[in-house]
């Protein structure tokens, strides 16, 4: 078996793995190897934004996860695609930028977790981002990120702005300013009117340059490797190597000072546990040698639950299809090519909203997102025609799911059950976000526009638009939390995201998080990233 060894060893290639990565990378003393399972992430569907289209439905760069039937969704299994190339669920999401509301990490640091309150994260999203509109207290514009409004330049914006106002909420220039309420347009991770993914910021500009940065894709790691009991230290193993399969062999590397697991909110428990470290009695069950009981591991899964209106509309400035679309489209992939502008540099979800389902609530509880697209069953069911959309999910849902193995065989997808409104709360809380959805459309900029509902035109009472929820609603792709980070028996990782139990292996990705943000997740996994990197810089200094 071929073994290579590296200082440190980041397992994927997602958000958080590469800002690790990068950072550590930054000490030319040390070398780094980075592990993905999928490609390069350098796709012309990933490069242009609107080629988001092509791998959200598909297995094309993508997972494509379902989840276990949910009781709450009438039985249903929803779907939960993840990227599968460098740059992880930044090659194919909307690329919005949002970091959510200081309390929401305020909340963190009151369980416990010192270090992660919002005015100790600010100066971290600051480093990342490189703002090309605000220049402000609250964002940075030196930082590897590139951030940046919408290049579409699409007239239908202002439509919605409009009806915004006409349904008398506030309007909001920046979402990651001094209040996350109101309506506006996203700023999304984008240069020139290109994607900038996460490896596009962390990785890419540094693979020619410096010789310790080592990338390998089409790597899956299968398990981390501890060393014998008998030569642990207080009676801890440490994580010493990774298996992996890679061009069809078995091969292993072996990590000098530490591995670093960010392969996500589903992939990362699901690592651990076939390595042995979960809880007991499931990891016996299928047979998996148990290295530390740790019963945390999967549990406490969180994901924004999200409902989706349709409406369509004969506007050329809305994606679709049609003789005249088709022609509009050729136009604009000229303008795409030769000025970097226009629909191809569409994220779909170019609008969006913070509103609060009752006035009294200190914040915003839901989250929309304005597709300029008719968008049915996460893009895998097309109609002729345009149209538009309009999607709102609940940010601080009370539900609780899991990450399970479906059996010891690392490459059998894991058992992922969000447990969509198992807590009766979120689907109250949905269906006031939906009705204020419906306010919003049914503004008369909106209303005027369109040709027909094609969702909740028959769904009028609390009870239909309940059961409309239910047959209608899935993710909105932000699963959080399996692995989450905390002081009480059921956390995983400490505050400095070492795994508890064992030594030498952290974890740096959407797992760690105690409680789901209000928001978008891609910008606060980079800045997970970037924490866990200085937690091992500034351990290693002490350690000297």
């Amino acid at each position: 078996m071929t073994e290579i060894v590296f200082d440190y060893i980041v397992i994927g290639g997602g958000s958080g793995a590469c800002a690790t990565a990068g950072r550590l990378s930054e000490d030319s003393t040390k070398t780094v190897l980075v592990l993905e399972a999928g490609g390069e992430g350098k796709d012309w569907a990933i490069r242009i934004p609107a080629g988001a289209i092509t791998m959200l439905p598909t297995k094309y760069n993508n997972w494509a996860f379902q989840t276990v039937p949910q009781a709450g969704l009438n039985g249903r299994r929803g779907y939960q695609p993840r990227g599968k190339a460098l740059g992880g669920s930044s090659v194919l999401n909307a690329m919005v930028y949002i970091r959510g509301q200081a309390s929401d990490y305020d909340h963190w640091a009151a369980l416990g977790n010192t270090g992660w309150s919002f005015n100790e994260l600010l100066p971290y999203f600051k480093r990342a981002e490189n703002n090309a509109d605000f220049t402000d207290a609250f964002h940075g514009n030196n930082g590897p990120l590139h951030v940046g409004k919408l290049r579409t330049d699409n007239p239908f914006q202002q439509i919605y702005l409009n009806a915004a106002q006409q349904a008398g909420f506030p309007l909001n220039n920046d979402f990651n300013g001094v209040s996350q309420e109101g309506a506006g347009t996203y700023q999304v991770t984008q240069f020139n009117g290109e994607r900038w993914s996460a490896a596009r910021a962390y990785l890419e500009p540094h693979r020619a340059t410096r010789s310790n940065l080592h990338v390998m894709t089409g790597a899956h790691v299968t398990q981390i490797l501890f060393e014998d009991e008998e030569v642990a230290i207080a009676n801890q193993k440490r994580a010493v190597a990774v298996k992996f399969t890679h061009n069809g062999q078995v091969k292993t590397a072996r990590a000098k000072s530490e591995i670093i697991l960010a392969a996500g909110a589903l992939q990362s428990p699901q690592l651990l546990m076939l390595s042995g470290v979960g809880d007991r009695t499931e990891l016996e069950k299928l047979g998996i040698p148990v290295v530390h009981h740790l019963p945390g591991v999967g549990n406490n899964l969180q994901d924004h639950p999200d409902m989706v209106l349709n409406y369509t509309a004969n506007s050329l400035d809305l994606m679709g299809f049609s003789v005249s679309g088709a022609w509009r489209m050729a136009r604009e992939c000229w303008r795409y090519i030769t000025k970097r502008r226009g629909m191809l540099s569409t994220n779909y979800a170019e609008g969006g909203a913070f509103l609060k389902t009752s006035p009294e609530l200190p914040s915003p509880d839901v989250q929309l997102h304005f597709v300029i697209g008719v968008v049915e069953d996460h893009a895998r069911k097309l109609r002729w025609g345009h149209g538009y959309s309009c999607h709102v999910c609940i940010l601080r849902p009370k539900s609780r799911g899991s990450v399970r193995l479906a059996s010891a065989n690392p490459h059998t997808a894991p058992l992922i059950d969000p447990n969509f409104f198992s807590d009766p709360d979120d689907l109250e809380v949905m269906l006031k976000g939906l009705k204020l959805t419906q306010k919003l459309m049914d503004a008369p900029a909106l209303k005027n526009i369109r040709t027909s509902a094609l969702t909740d035109a028959d769904a009028h009472s609390d009870d239909e638009l309940r059961e409309l929820i239910r047959q209608r609603a899935d993710t909105v792709y932000h699963p959080v939390g399996s692995c989450k980070m905390g002081l009480d028996a059921m956390s995983v990782v400490d505050p400095q995201l070492r795994v508890y139990g064992v030594k030498g292996l952290r974890i740096a990705d959407a797992s760690i998080m105690p409680t789901l943000i209000s928001g978008n997740t891609n910008a606060i996994c980079m800045v997970i990233g970037e924490k866990a990197a200085e937690f091992i810089f500034n351990e290693k200094h002490d350690e000297t």
